[in-house]
């Protein structure tokens, strides 16, 4: 339970949860360990409360008729996912698979709402963690309105690097194949392989298979603006 702790504790907003509330998710919480592929939810799944990634990553999207994906995030430790539903009570809105074997803590529906029931402050620490995520979505809508490919491509991988503003410090190597960080930014492929070369060729990536190194932030700050 202690190491368990202490990677929350490397999440922004776990850390800044009052005590009581952190070791009522760690009481409530049990771990899962999912395979490569497996699937935690689907689109329409009842809900089943609060996640936390211990290791690993999760795929949060949707997969269309024909197979193609749209890939929103892929959620990485220690980031927490699953409370819009916790709010309204309505079926998941996409699916949750694991990229690779991963471990998380889950913190079931019922006990949680018990929890919030009785303690109704807590319900404002929930929603700053769905606030975050809202803020994010916003500026992620507007730069696909009004951003040229390659520099929402920079944008996202600043993003990532700096773990969406949850941990301290960035980070230099990132683990995202090119097709993902495409499907993340609605373009295709061969676009996102162009600007990653050109990067690459700048000196401020270097790619690799399945992951994408950054050798200079701030040009990547640069390229980003």
């Amino acid at each position: 339970m202690t190491d368990l702790h202490a990677t929350l504790l490397q999440g922004q907003w776990f850390a800044a949860l009052p005590q009581a509330l952190q070791q009522a998710l760690l009481t409530q919480g049990r771990q899962l360990k999912l395979e490569a592929g497996q699937r935690l939810f689907s689109r329409g799944d009842t809900p089943s409360g609060l996640y936390a990634v211990l290791s690993g990553a999760m795929r949060v999207g949707s997969v269309d008729a024909d197979g193609k994906e749209a890939l929103l995030v892929l959620v990485e430790a220690p980031h927490w996912f699953g409370e819009i539903a916790l709010f309204d009570g309505q079926p998941r809105t996409h699916d949750a698979l694991a990229e690779g074997a991963s471990s998380l803590l889950h913190v079931p529906q019922a006990g949680l709402l018990s929890l919030l029931e009785t303690h109704p402050a807590y319900w404002r620490d929930i929603a700053l963690l769905m606030a975050h995520k809202v803020r994010l979505a916003f500026i992620a809508l507007e730069e696909m309105s009004l951003l040229p490919a390659a520099q929402r491509l920079a944008r996202r991988l600043l993003l990532i690097a700096e773990d969406y503003g949850e941990t301290q410090g960035p980070r230099r190597v990132i683990h995202l194949a090119q097709e993902q960080l495409a499907a993340m930014l609605a373009i295709s492929r061969q676009t996102a392989n162009g600007v990653l070369k050109d990067l690459q060729a700048r000196g401020i990536v270097r790619l690799t298979y399945g992951e994408i190194e950054i050798l200079d932030l701030d040009g990547l700050r640069q390229a980003a603006r």
